[in-house]
């Protein structure tokens, strides 16, 4: 007979050894499910970066196509405006060039063709006559794709180029927990865009999974590359269960039933969802200033996510995914209820002052949005005409007939209309003539490149004509230093925002620089033109102070 003790003894070694069968399979299980998660995030990450790829390259062809009467066998024939016009209204072309057939630069004086070296060999697109080759411009530090398409018989030839940044979405570029790095490269291996092509993957190979995506139309693939430890470790709770005895079941049921509640909480949408009822999510306000006077004419409105730890959360770290989700709207929502609280008083009593909110293409595919501003403004201190929306060009608008319809109805209500990113998204001059908004916005993008590149004065004249001719205001962002304050000044832009005047501001410091550049004591004047600027930089730091 065999002794107690060593009975027990064989008993929890047999549950041991019995219990390591689970433990094996939920330890497989989890990271053959792990490692699909990986790669369904890795694939849908180059998916999304080629479709990108291949937009560009298509707005690129489209605005070639239209050249097609603009060049004939000689430089001194070829319509320069009909150039300029396409560089400014199709988004992601920088330039055109001028080619012989075999690819060789002609007329030098017209731009990047003949001021650029080839890093790839050129490759052309089945079926299309299209060549692509990825080139860098002399005076440019980054790396340009170059689209040449088959000229007609006899005549030159003409090329696009499109900056390596054209076609890198607006999410991260780094592998970090949970995300991807994408590079856009031609089918021959050079890199188009991505992260720094001079660097390797930061990881090893058996570190990470990497997945490649060939495009169909055109001679490039995306290949995208996630950290596999870092989604794994999210996981690893579970390969502790098949050490556990008879109760392994037991236990496993037990920790699903933690960790399902950890899961919720952890979900980013999730905890979105109750930032938005605890009203977390705040309004910063930009000024936008009169360039001729100095005044503050106005405010974009700009989100913030202000966690109960004081912790300011940017918005580039959750507005995609508000976007993706739906929840932008109530966001949005929530945005103008605050701004309504916070700053209806003091514009009650400056009524020239105007408060813009950015909208998303989503805003667009029905009337909520207007019904909103009926229900967050009517009958407020903020009067209906002080309200401006902006619609960004990043974000392509489907169906640009209901958008019209939208926009016309928050114009019946007094409110104004603007076209944001101008130049660098979707919509570009069809935009402009389609929609029928009040003022475009100036992208940053124009305004650093003011006294470095040289086809920028063209540019931003062509903008100013277009709008002058259309009966729009225009607003400059991003504006940093005097120098560009002067040059869009004496360019005919009244309008402008940005760092060289004051970051986005809370309320309360917003309220104070308002208070401090338009006073409205009794008595109190305000301070004359020549001085106004000078006279708002100082007041801005001291409120910053």
């Amino acid at each position: 007979m065999v002794p107690r003790t060593r009975r027990k003894l064989v008993g929890a070694v047999a549950g041991v050894l019995l219990a390591g069968v689970p433990a094996a399979f939920v330890t497989r299980a989890l990271d053959d499910y792990v490692d699909r998660q990986i790669r369904e995030e890795a694939g849908a990450g180059a998916r999304r970066a080629l479709a990108h790829a291949e937009r560009r390259i298509d707005q690129a062809i489209d605005g070639l196509a239209t050249l097609a009467g603009a060049v004939g066998t000689d430089c001194r024939e070829i319509d320069v405006h009909a150039l300029n016009r396409i560089v400014v209204t199709t988004t992601p072309v920088k330039e055109i060039g001028v080619l012989d057939s075999d690819g060789t630069a002609r007329c030098a004086e017209l731009g990047l063709a003949a001021h650029s070296w080839l890093l790839s060999r050129e490759v052309a697109a089945a079926g299309s006559g299209v060549r692509l080759a990825v080139v860098r411009p002399l005076d440019v530090r980054h790396r340009v794709l170059r689209v040449r398409a088959r000229p007609a018989e006899g005549a030159l030839g003409i090329a696009a180029f499109l900056p390596a940044d054209m076609f890198m979405r607006d999410e991260p570029t780094r592998a970090g927990a949970g995300q991807v790095e994408v590079r856009v490269m031609l089918n021959e291996g050079t890199v188009v865009a991505g992260s720094d092509h001079r660097a390797p993957w930061p990881q090893s190979l058996e570190d990470r999974v990497t997945v490649m995506v060939e495009s169909e139309r055109y001679p490039l693939v995306a290949v995208a590359s996630a950290p596999r430890a870092a989604l794994a470790a999210g996981h690893s709770e579970l390969t502790t269960i098949g050490t556990l005895g008879s109760a392994a079941i037991a236990l496993l049921m037990l920790a699903l039933g933690i960790l399902l509640p950890w899961r919720d909480r952890n979900n980013p949408i999730g905890e979105m969802e109750r930032a938005i009822a605890r009203n977390e999510f705040v309004p910063y306000f930009q000024p936008i200033v009169d360039l001729q006077s100095g005044k503050v004419v106005g405010a974009e409105v700009l989100v913030r996510w202000r966690k109960p730890d004081g912790e300011v959360v940017p918005p580039a770290r959750f507005i995609p995914l508000a976007e993706t989700s739906g929840l932008i709207l109530e966001i949005t929502r929530a945005l103008m209820r605050a701004t309504r609280d916070e700053l209806g008083p003091a514009l009650a009593r400056r009524p020239a002052t105007r408060i813009a909110f950015n909208l998303t293409a989503q805003h667009f595919a029905n009337e909520t949005i207007v019904a909103d501003v009926r229900a967050v403004f009517d009958g407020s201190a903020i009067a209906l005409s002080q309200l401006a929306f902006e619609v960004t060009e990043r974000e392509r608008l489907d169906d640009l007939a209901t958008a019209r319809r939208v926009i016309a109805a928050l114009q019946g209500l007094g409110c104004r209309v603007a076209i944001d990113d101008v130049g660098i998204g979707h919509g570009g001059l069809s935009y402009m003539l389609k929609l029928g908004v009040d003022f475009i916005k100036i992208d940053k993008m124009f305004v650093d490149a003011i006294s470095t590149e040289r086809y920028t004065t063209t540019m931003i004249d062509t903008l100013v004509d277009l709008a002058q001719n259309m009966r729009m205001d225009i607003i400059a962002e991003g504006v940093e230093t005097f120098e560009q304050v002067a040059y869009l000044r004496d360019h005919g832009i009244r309008m402008a925002q940005g760092y060289v005047f004051a970051p986005p501001l809370p309320g309360s410091l917003f309220l104070q620089l308002l208070e401090a550049i338009d006073p409205l004591q009794p008595g109190q004047s305000a301070p004359a033109p020549a001085s106004a600027l000078a006279q708002y930089v100082a007041e801005r730091r001291s409120a910053a102070a």
